[in-house]
């Protein structure tokens, strides 16, 4: 096994076990070594911290495997990573009322590079790193062991694995061939999930419990949801009661599988409207023609995905924030979300202060939202702490 040296100082992280190791913090590396083979990390002076997946093109050199020197990165090695991993979920999150759930989150579970959903019958896996590129066969074979009556779909064409000098891969690894969608449970409301060509691996698992949760806050109410994809919030509200819905997409595919998710569960028929277009000119329409609403949701895509695009995305949160504010009625309900790496959350709720303050009023958070439960935080990696959500009172 090829051997990686930290440069003098910079084994903190490593030993506080943060998962990366960044290209800045490498000394050497002696032995033959490709992209994604398992290397031995250790410190300036020689001392082993543990083991971990080597990038040759990323600026993330190696992502750790494990901090115990001794432990083999082998076949048993992943099927015990993905068994925890699953096991979590079935003991603490799985509810009969859902039928989908993230079932690995990357670092968190100790997988770096790999995001894994079930979708009822279908497994969604997605390889992100080399790593996990140079062991896929293992971890499928594992998936295969816990999950055999499950079809497993690949949607490996995510942005990241040019990174990785990874190609785009798509398509069924285990299982039919033939089905691209499927329909799931949530809380009583039906969805149908293009988990081939869909946003994600086709559905935004999770906001599963602030979707629940907006229910409570809609009964009898006029709603705005913006960014509003395939209908999750629009369909929430609705089932909670609401008098109006009106949805707001760049999309027209997705405001149409909203449409048919809407007739599928018998909601909204004839109080749902819905507008294709770019959020930020829609809202100033109907700022313009002094349209006003109970309830607005505004769960954008990620603006920022790293810190150094911070300042940028700041503007633009603050931009679509001030406009939900002016349309939201005294006393209105504001749920407002960033999914972006880049924006703590301490600094989205400057940026939304900052927009209630352009807006000339005081808006009171009751409330304060993150990710499901199925993508749980890693407290040594704080990078896994990534949607951040407010419900506001004006």
């Amino acid at each position: 096994m090829a051997e990686l040296f930290l440069k003098p100082g910079r084994e903190k992280s490593v030993l506080l076990h943060h998962p990366w190791i960044f290209s800045s913090a490498v000394s050497e590396i002696k032995g033959e070594v490709n992209s994604g083979d398992t290397v031995s990390v250790l410190t300036s002076g020689g001392e082993k911290l543990g083991s971990a997946a080597y990038s040759q093109t990323s600026q993330i050199k190696a992502r750790m495997w494990t901090w115990d020197p001794k432990e083999k990165v082998d076949e048993e090695f992943f099927n015990k990573k993905v068994q925890s991993a699953v096991e979590m979920r079935q003991k603490f999150i799985v509810t009969p009322e859902c039928s989908a759930y993230r079932l690995v989150f990357g670092e968190s579970d100790g997988l770096p590079g790999l995001i894994t959903d079930l979708y009822d019958n279908v497994l969604v896996m997605q390889v992100l790193s080399a790593g996990v590129e140079a062991n896929r066969s293992l971890i499928i074979d594992s998936f295969k062991k816990i999950f055999p009556e499950k079809n497993i779909y690949e949607r490996s064409d995510a942005d990241v694995r040019a990174l990785e000098g990874l190609p785009e891969r798509t398509g069924f690894i285990w299982g039919q061939g033939h089905q691209k969608s499927i329909q799931i449970a949530e809380y009583g409301i039906r969805y149908k999930v293009d988990f081939a060509g869909g946003q994600k691996t086709g559905f935004y698992i999770d906001q599963r419990e602030n979707r629940k949760k907006l229910r409570s806050y809609c009964d009898n109410k006029d709603v705005l949801n913006c960014f509003s994809y395939t209908g999750g919030f629009t369909l929430n509200a609705f089932y909670g009661g609401a008098k109006s819905v009106l949805s707001i997409d760049s999309s027209q595919p997705a405001l149409e599988s909203l449409s048919d998710n809407l007739l599928e569960n018998g909601l909204g028929q004839d109080s749902s409207r819905s507008i294709c277009g770019d959020a930020f000119v829609e809202l100033r329409k109907l700022r313009d023609r002094a349209e006003s609403f109970d309830v607005i949701i505004m769960d954008p895509p990620k603006f920022a995905p790293t810190v150094s695009q911070a300042e940028k995305a700041a503007r633009g949160y603050k931009d679509i924030n001030l406009l939900a504010i002016k349309l939201l009625r005294p006393g209105g309900i504001l749920f407002t979300f960033s999914c972006s790496g880049g924006i703590s959350r301490e600094l989205f709720q400057k940026i939304i202060t900052g927009a209630a303050q352009d807006a000339g009023c005081d808006l009171q958070i009751i409330d304060q939202l993150s990710q499901a439960g199925d993508h749980p935080v890693l407290t040594s990696f704080p990078e896994s702490i990534y949607l951040k959500g407010l419900v506001c009172c004006k």
